[in-house]
């Protein structure tokens, strides 16, 4: 197994997921047998939450069950040794479908160089790093070079600092990637080499960009691929990097023009950070269907009534975005702060025929909601926010703990079973009998409720293995009425987005069909966008106009003439 470790110095927020995923790219377009699996050794401070499949935690199980036999838990060995242990285990388990262990596993060690909260996996990496070998091993290290606004000077120090911070940790770095706001000088580049002891090849400029696909492109012009090849003793084995479709993704990507608009209700709107896996995964879908994202941040807290009185203008400003938008989705959180709001959103999608997806909260939203409008409960909410409801549509769930906030979630990945074949959720998923996707979450649907809810014409086509946990919930004639208890923004990615936010941005765009088709067929679709297939004619026409695949698959879209993306390529 072949490990690359990827770092950050000076400063946060300088790139090191957007570095470790372009690495990724990079290899994985090298040889076509080459996958990776990124991870993030440790939790940002702020943002979001990002659930893995697998959510266990492995010291303090191994000391509830009594593995150390009493002896004092400490960081060196036992915190380090289980560190070690866990990047071992992940980095074999396949994550693109394919047979067999990845070849390359990438690591994000989160935070920055010098934070005492990452002294464990910087400890265990180190280790790591010499058990394993040099010829195994890649430290790509993600600095900061400035410029000062005064002279226009690009300067290294604080990168030399950085990397010497690094080098008496016990890590060496194999590779700079700078982040600047202009290509690297070649005196600069000399500089860097000459005090990190980092050779001249191995310096790659991470630019600014007008956005953060073209950074795998930025890697790959600047040799960045030899070089980790290289230091993985690679070099014979993989091929050069083949980013032709990825570069033709990023090139449409910049010309599109029709806006497709979702409206986002939150309670966290001033941190995009927070709903940043739904903002990609809003992205993959749009990008999909050649439309301009745009976003509508709408503060939960502002619809509500009692903003209203106190401030119109603000209650005003909601209320015109969301009803502007062409879709509105509820995203997850937990605490009783805008619930009302968010309530409001999904009544006015329902009543007005809007296309909506709530996620997790935004899904029991969707279900208080219509309890309280349809059923007539208008006390109707979930224990979390009132205990003492006398109508409970969403409960605390049975096997957690209501002493203690941690390790009492249902977290992770599990499985939901299609209860309802010919339901838009089961089309999108592309008709398959089960799904399996991440979960985070402490209160579920109530199933003494259920009947309830689906005589008044609620369906809830999704669930677990037992029948009584609610995961998917729809609601019949509606244009796209979607709740999903779990998170499918976590498995989203730009070359296979998420197939809820498939539909809600096919919706939005009424492309429906686009993606619930009634068969496998090319078919003449709305805005010649065709997402079907012919297996014995090489042409077909859609709108009148007409293009040719090399293999009569039809996977593209035709926009105003201006051309036709088929088969990976434009």
């Amino acid at each position: 197994m072949k490990y690359v470790l990827v770092t950050g110095g000076v400063v946060s927020g300088l790139g090191k997921g957007v570095t470790a995923s372009s690495i990724g790219v990079l290899l994985k377009a090298c040889d076509p047998y080459l996958n990776t699996d990124a991870g993030t050794m440790s939790p940002f401070e702020h943002g979001e939450v990002f659930v893995l499949d697998d959510g266990g935690e492995s010291v303090l199980e191994k000391e509830r069950r009594g593995d150390y036999l009493g002896k004092t838990v400490q960081v060196v060995p036992h915190i380090t040794d289980a560190i070690q242990e866990w990047i071992e285990r992940v980095a074999k388990i396949p994550v693109d479908g394919k047979e067999g262990p990845a070849d390359v596993c990438v690591i994000e060690l989160g935070g920055t160089i010098g934070d005492i909260e990452s002294m464990p996996f910087i400890e265990a990496l180190g280790q790591f790093s010499y058990r394993v070998g040099s010829g195994n091993f890649c430290l790509v290290h993600v600095s900061l070079v400035p410029v000062l606004n005064v002279v226009g000077e690009q300067k290294t120090k604080p990168t030399q600092h950085s990397v010497r911070q690094l080098r008496g940790l016990g890590l060496t770095p194999n590779i700079l990637a700078c982040r600047s706001s202009k290509e690297l000088d070649d005196n600069v580049k000399l500089k860097l080499s000459q005090f990190c002891h980092v050779p001249l090849s191995n310096i790659v400029t991470l630019h600014d960009v007008p956005n953060i696909w073209h950074i795998p492109i930025l890697m790959r012009d600047q040799k960045a691929h030899e070089a980790i090849l290289k230091a993985l003793n690679l070099l014979g084995v993989a091929t050069e990097p083949n980013l032709e479709e990825w570069t033709n993704k990023t090139k449409v990507y910049e010309k599109f023009i029709e806006p497709v608009k979702i409206a986002m209700v939150g309670k966290y709107t001033g941190l995009s950070d927070a709903y940043l896996s739904v903002l990609k995964a809003l992205l993959h879908a749009s990008v999909a269907y050649n439309r301009k994202l745009i976003v509508e941040w709408v503060p939960a807290e502002d619809l509500e009534e009692v903003t209203a009185k106190e401030a119109p203008d603000a209650h005003k400003a909601a209320w015109d975005l969301l009803k502007g938008a062409n879709a509105i989705l509820v995203p997850g959180g937990f605490g009783d702060r805008g619930v009302q709001g968010k309530i409001l959103a999904a009544k006015y999608a329902r009543e007005n025929n809007v296309p909506y997806l709530g996620i997790c909260l935004g899904m029991q939203i969707a279900v208080i909601e219509y309890a309280r409008s349809v059923l007539g409960l208008h006390d109707a909410t979930s224990t979390e926010f009132d205990p003492e409801t006398k109508n409970p549509c969403v409960i605390f769930m049975p096997e957690g703990s209501k002493t203690h906030m941690g390790a009492t979630m249902r977290l992770g990945s599990r499985r939901t079973y299609f209860e309802v074949t010919d339901c838009k959720s089961a089309k999108l998923y592309g008709n398959v009998s089960y799904v399996d996707e991440r979960h985070r979450h402490r209160y579920e649907v109530n199933p003494d409720m259920i009947s309830q809810l689906e005589n008044a014409g609620l369906s809830f086509v999704g669930k677990d293995e037992t029948g009584s946990r609610m995961e998917i919930v729809e609601l019949p004639g509606h244009p796209f009425f979607i709740g999903v208890q779990f998170h499918p923004e976590f498995k989203s990615r730009p070359g296979k987005p998420s197939p809820p936010f498939l539909g809600l941005i096919a919706a939005a765009c009424e492309l429906r069909r686009t993606v619930l088709p009634s068969n496998g067929h090319a078919s003449k679709l709305p805005n010649g966008i065709c997402n079907g297939h012919s297996s014995t004619t090489t042409k077909a026409n859609h709108n009148g106009n007409t293009f040719k695949s090399s293999n009569g698959a039809l996977n593209g879209v035709y926009t105003n003439g201006n051309g036709v993306y088929v088969n990976g390529t434009w």
